[in-house]
């Protein structure tokens, strides 16, 4: 029978990580530096020179701080868009429009009634109607995605119809490309 003895054992393992790890962290930095030095320069990420920085609020729409852009309302168990929401909506269209380097993801939401799985299907299907509505003022389609957080995500805790009422709408979060 052959028995074989590593040569080095976990010593040459240690030393060989230890060396991975370091080439990765030098990587990391120098890509990093570059990254911060092509931002403070105004390069954008495909070479060109950005006109603006892009930064918003990560509540979105729901935070109320992005002028231009604000969140829609539900009636109970629907994902139809009513004259008022239509209203909102053309305006984030034209929002949209405007800033055509960003991505602006429709989170679709509900209230605490009913299951998980029925108030994420609802969630996704105002979040759909939300996009397809969009989409038909003209936006482009491909600077928007959607996502249905049900239930989970309430903007208000509690029992009242006016609470309910202000958790069942879609929230808009802009992303840069």
């Amino acid at each position: 029978m052959l028995h074989f003895r590593p040569i080095g054992g976990r010593r040459l393992i240690s030393q060989s990580l230890t060396g991975l790890l370091g080439l990765a962290l030098m990587a990391t930095i120098s890509c990093s530096k570059k990254v911060k030095e092509d931002q403070a320069a105004g390069v954008g990420e495909n070479g060109g020179i950005s006109q603006e920085a892009i930064s918003f609020n990560a509540a979105g729409s729901d935070s109320g701080a992005i002028p231009g852009l604000n969140t829609i309302f539900f009636a109970y168990d629907s994902s139809v868009i009513d004259a008022k929401a239509r209203d909102i909506l053309k305006a984030n269209s034209e929002w949209l429009k405007s800033n055509p380097r960003v991505t602006l993801q429709v989170e679709g939401h509900c209230d605490s009634r009913g299951s998980v799985e029925y108030n994420l299907a609802l969630g996704e299907r105002r979040a759909k109607a939300v996009k397809d509505y969009l989409i038909s003022l003209g936006a482009n389609s491909k600077n928007i995605t959607i996502i249905s957080y049900g239930k989970e995500k309430p903007l208000e805790i509690g029992d009242s119809e006016a609470v309910m009422a202000r958790n069942r709408r879609a929230n808009f979060v802009p992303m840069a490309n």
